[in-house]
């Protein structure tokens, strides 16, 4: 499986989305700069954590902006696979490959702590791995998690299995709506979620629940 992560001004997990892939896939990922406006020929492209732009205007607004999300956008259209991490997510709202969007936590304050998860829907690259119901640990660190939508597009999202995880009860960090934590495309091949399974594919780094994700795109993707 080839891969490419994103680099935008103040990313700061595009390193650990690098490491975590060329563990788990033996491959080093192509690391895009966001002014380049072409991809490589790659299976997976993956938008980073981080603070792109500083989160001026709004969290991931800038970003999606950048030259290279038109060769993001087509990359997806032609069924290619797109993973947003935390700000990532955020950039894919803004660029419209998701809907919804990410608002400020409704405690107004960031969170960064391990939070559990159940995996809601397993009919993707993504999750295929996972058991539909599974608990998960994933960290999560973000100011702006609060995921929000209209009641039609919540409908939808549900009604066409495409939450891909939830907060578990009582586990919501930030306030998101019907407790989604991670939302797919209509495709299925785009996904968006706030906490970080780059972060736990390693037990030196506290936990391995990430690894199926990774896994599962790996065997698809392949």
């Amino acid at each position: 499986m080839k891969s490419a992560v994103i680099v935008f001004p103040a990313s700061n997990c595009d390193r650990d989305a690098a490491t975590a892939l060329k563990q788990l896939t033996g491959q080093t990922p192509h690391m895009v700069w966001h002014r380049d406006s072409e991809l490589p020929q790659v299976d997976l492209v993956v938008l980073p954590g981080g603070f792109s732009y500083g989160d001026y205007l709004r969290c991931g607004a800038m970003a999606s902006q950048s030259a290279i999300m038109r060769a993001i956008k087509a990359h997806a259209d032609r069924g290619g696979a797109v993973l947003g991490i935390c700000n990532g997510f955020q950039v894919l709202t803004e660029a419209h490959l998701l809907p919804g969007a990410l608002m400020r936590n409704a405690n107004l304050q960031f969170v960064c702590r391990p939070v559990a998860l159940e995996v809601n829907e397993t009919q993707s690259a993504f999750t295929r791995k996972y058991e539909h119901g599974q608990r998960v640990v994933f960290p999560v660190a973000h100011g702006d998690g609060n995921y929000f939508a209209d009641d039609e597009t919540l409908n939808r999202l549900e009604g066409e299995g495409r939450v891909a995880l939830r907060y578990a009860p009582g586990q919501n960090p930030n306030g998101s709506a019907r407790d989604i934590a991670g939302i797919l495309n209509q495709k299925r091949n785009v996904l968006g979620l706030m906490p970080h399974p780059e972060r736990v594919v390693d037990p030196l780094l506290g936990g391995t629940d990430g690894i199926k994700l990774f896994q599962g795109l790996l065997e698809t993707l392949s």
